[in-house]
């Protein structure tokens, strides 16, 4: 709900950041609940409306998936799952993860696409963490100046790390600003490197579920 005067870009933009301000330590999963429950409470109020399924349009709150949907009555269709299945079907045997600190490291993550035989990691070298960190900060802030140079560096010095039929999942909001032609694409290449738009493959799978026989 948007207040008389305000833009809804300004109230999204103190959601996320309320979101950002729950982020905790994996070392201690009970100081996650505060950003379980913000998300688990859109999804209540989402069932309490009468929603057929909701999901979740951020890649990171993933990393909580399993918690955050406990107690959810209705289906809430995962963006792992989405690409993973996608990621399979192209015959993607091996997927870098881009995006924030957390997605890049998430166990979750890995598992989410190891039920799919895909092997899942964020880049190895720290540097290459680094610099997409910079890139994300920003394209928020409406830096895309060089932006997919920046990232077809961070593609190549990552790719390396893996030996089989490989891809780029950009698994964040953010990163897919960098190829404003491609922004309906799910899977697209450029300059030689395959990459998959994670929040696309999200979208697509909604409509499936949508449209799926009862």
């Amino acid at each position: 709900m948007v207040s008389p005067g305000n833009r809804p870009w300004t109230t999204t933009q103190g959601s996320v950041a309320k979101a950002i301000s729950y982020l905790s330590s994996d070392n201690d999963d009970e100081s996650w609940s505060r950003f379980d429950n913000y998300h688990r409470s859109a999804l209540q109020r989402l069932e309490a409306s009468g929603a057929d399924f909701a999901l979740i349009a951020s890649n990171t709150a993933h990393h909580r998936f399993e918690t955050i949907v406990q107690g959810i009555r209705v289906p809430v269709v995962s963006i792992l799952d989405a690409v993973a299945k996608e990621s399979f079907r192209i015959g993607a045997r091996q997927v870098l993860l881009l995006g924030t600190a957390i997605t890049m490291r998430s166990p979750k993550f890995r598992e989410a696409f190891a039920k799919y035989r895909v092997e899942a990691n964020g880049p190895l070298d720290e540097m290459a963490r680094s610099m997409t960190a910079d890139l994300i900060n920003d394209l928020q802030r409406g830096k895309t100046s060089r932006a997919a140079k920046r990232l077809g560096r961070i593609a190549r010095l990552s790719l390396g790390q893996f030996n089989q039929q490989s891809a780029v999942g950009l698994v964040c909001t953010e990163l897919p600003l960098v190829f404003p032609k491609m922004r309906t694409l799910g899977i697209f290449e450029y300059e030689g490197i395959l990459y998959i738009n994670a929040n696309v493959v999200h979208i697509n799978a909604a409509f499936d579920f949508a449209i799926e026989p009862s």
